[in-house]
């Protein structure tokens, strides 16, 4: 390729912080007008900081060494050396950014239309009534219905797909050279994912736009890109043709990457993880098989009819009169030691129906059946004795555990609330769960804030252990985590299945992980169950024509 075409060549990028510690090591890549570089790796890779570097955003204490070259109108730029003041005018301009979280990246206190068309303003010489025209004209180009409403919206209003169109919008709008998107379609469900995506390639193509595509998913970054850089510890593992890497990996951290993630082939057996290959433990052709779970013709939980409905309108006098029906006449079973799939995309009812089985939520009508006992109307005094044997592993577990309490306490509380062993063992269960979960005994002195993000979600997995339920409700609780970090998690609720004989409502937005976990799967869409049977048919046989469409966006299908 010629080297006149490369829109941004980065050379020998390093990039350290004062206290010594060396984040990016040694990197070099370079992006031709119209392509898109896929820069793969896990949490802590040096992917993201990488991205900042290019957008003048690292923190105060960072410093970077080597080159980041990149070409504006034919006039080659050395953003390494640019000033603070002259980026102001860069950033929008000549680098557009798609961040990975678009409520934390928009004003929630200002209209849509406005903030799109200021972001035009900024850096065009026109007229606010021109930059408003121009506003709505991107807010079609992305495809969101009636711009001229939405323009008028405040970001609550839209749901996470439309909020990250208006971001590509907004990085779209005044025609960069380069656009970032750093890891831009996680938080969204397969279908809206595969939209979005499209939609970048489709105004990448329209406007030449060079494109760095951060993801830690392999089969999305071989729909996206050209060119893949792979990411471990701050250095390149592999660069090359995504396709060519893909087919024929050299490295064996890209080999990793890719059998770790839970295929159809891999169901039954335990799921190979980085570390593993890494160290030369395992070949990839000799994964130990699963202990087979025995599925008991016992009901362990049965609902009947259920409805969860909340207010949306009522009259003068007060009384209800429209309902949203989040959950509408759902009814299913789950035999004792049995792993029930739910699955469907934001909205379609499935963490209303995991709360509403914790008692979190009143139930509207309908059959809850917990070990033959209706708890859907008991008494708020009867949940204690109930949630002992239903505890739930939610999806952030930053968020769910409480960031003052020591990992030990959060631990010991909960079994001292429901006198599971008597005081003075207390510490010993505690550091039992903790070897459960593979942390060390040392985790108990430690706060929520000093772990990884797999880390936290062991320790919400021993605390719902604590009270050695029967019944877990696993709500999207890997869906945050990278495909190494999920593959041991998988891994360990198989393990403490078999161990203990639990029994799993395993809620996701991924069909490749309920398939893999799952005996039988339900699938959800608007507050009813559409399909239901055994995972492998559901998956590879679809019946309906809504679960077609969520197995044709899955990445890589």
């Amino acid at each position: 390729m010629d080297h006149q075409d490369n829109i941004l060549s980065v050379a020998n990028l390093s990039i350290a912080f004062s206290n010594g510690f060396t984040a990016v090591k040694d990197i070099s890549f370079s992006i031709a007008k119209g392509k898109t570089l896929a820069v793969v790796g896990e949490s802590g890779s040096g992917k993201s900081l990488t991205a900042l570097s290019l957008m003048g955003l690292l923190p105060k204490q960072a410093s970077v060494e080597g080159s980041i070259m990149l070409t504006v109108n034919e006039q080659e730029v050395k953003l390494n050396s640019v000033a603070v003041t002259a980026w102001q005018q860069m950033r929008g301009k000549a680098i557009g950014m798609v961040f990975q979280e678009p409520m934390s990246s928009l004003n929630p206190v200002m209209k849509i239309g406005k903030q799109l068309a200021e972001a035009i303003h900024a850096h065009n010489k026109i007229s606010k009534a021109e930059a408003r025209a121009n506003a709505i004209d991107w807010l079609r180009k992305v495809q969101l219905p009636e711009p001229e409403k939405i323009y008028e919206r405040y970001p609550h209003q839209l749901s996470g797909g439309q909020k990250q169109r208006v971001m590509i919008a907004m990085a779209m709008c005044n025609n960069p050279a380069l656009l970032i998107a750093d890891e831009p379609t996680t938080a969204l469900d397969v279908t809206v994912q595969k939209e979005v995506v499209a939609l970048m390639k489709q105004l990448q193509e329209e406007w030449e736009t060079a494109m760095i595509f951060i993801t830690h998913d392999l089969a999305l970054a071989s729909e996206v890109a050209d060119d893949v850089l792979v990411m471990y510890g701050g250095e390149v593992m592999e660069y090359g043709n995504i396709h060519q890497v893909l087919a024929n990996p050299q490295h064996p951290y890209t080999k990793a990457l890719l059998v770790c993630r839970p295929a159809p082939e891999n169901k039954g057996k335990r799921l190979v993880s980085v570390d593993d290959l890494l160290e030369g433990k395992r070949t990839t052709k000799t994964e130990a098989t699963l202990s087979a779970q025995t599925v008991s013709e016992e009901s362990m939980l049965q609902v009947n009819g259920l409805r969860v409905w909340f207010t949306e309108n009522r009259d003068l006098l007060g009384r209800p009169v429209d309902y949203f029906k989040a959950v509408d006449d759902v009814s299913f079973e789950i035999k004792r030691g049995e792993v029930l799939g739910l699955v469907g995309e934001s909205g379609c009812g499935k963490s209303t129906i995991s709360r509403s089985l914790m008692g979190l939520l009143p139930v509207h009508e309908g059959q809850v059946i917990f070990k033959g006992e209706d708890i859907a109307g008991l008494p708020q005094k009867e949940w204690k004795r109930v949630r002992r044997q239903i505890q739930m592993v939610f999806q952030d577990p930053y968020a769910s555990l409480n960031p003052r309490m020591t990992v030990g306490d959060m631990l010991m509380e909960p079994m001292k609330v429901h006198q599971i062993v008597s005081a003075g063992e207390l510490k010993n269960e505690a550091l039992r769960l903790l070897d459960l979960v593979q942390l060390p005994g040392d985790s108990m002195n430690r706060y929520p804030h000093q772990f990884s993000g797999g880390q936290r979600q062991r320790i919400g997995i021993a605390r719902a252990l604590s009270l050695r339920p029967e019944l877990m409700i696993c709500d999207e609780s890997v869906s945050a985590l990278d495909v190494s970090v999920q593959a041991q998690i998988l891994n360990l609720l198989k393990d403490l299945q078999a161990k203990f004989g639990l029994t799993y409502l395993f809620i996701s937005h991924d069909l490749n992980v309920v398939h893999y976990m799952s005996d039988r799967v339900l699938v959800m869409q608007k507050g009813h169950i559409v399909e239901r049977g055994e995972a492998t048919d559901v998956l590879q046989h679809p019946v309906n024509d809504y679960t077609k469409r969520l197995i044709a966006a899955m990445p890589g299908r």
